[in-house]
């Protein structure tokens, strides 16, 4: 075991291709995930949905995007804005903006 801090910034990192994202994880420990998102005018594939078997809680650190839900319904997002996600909340990314940014933290199932 490493007794030793780490640091980062979470703005340092990949930049995501065009339509894409860049996904690294920051800290998986205990069944915690912890995941900085790149994302580049990116959106899930057609018919795509997200059915988690735990949690997520997600942060727009910079940028613009939006969720869509398999209930037809969409939420629009800005830097500063978060959501829980619970386990089996159908979602999928509609769209993001140019340079989207995300923290995203997944809880144990």
């Amino acid at each position: 075991m490493n007794p030793n801090p780490r640091f980062g910034a979470l703005g340092a990192g990949a930049t995501a291709r065009e339509g894409g994202e860049a996904v690294a994880t920051l800290l998986a420990e205990k069944g915690v995930t912890v995941e900085r998102i790149a994302s580049r005018r990116a959106a899930s594939p057609a018919g795509f949905w997200y059915d988690q078997p735990a949690t997520e809680f997600v942060l727009l650190v910079a940028g613009e995007a939006a969720l869509a839900f398999d209930d037809g319904s969409e939420r629009k997002m800005v830097a500063g804005d978060w959501a829980v996600l619970p386990a089996h909340c159908r979602h999928r990314v509609a769209w993001t903006s140019e340079a989207a940014l995300w923290l995203a933290v997944h809880l144990p199932g």
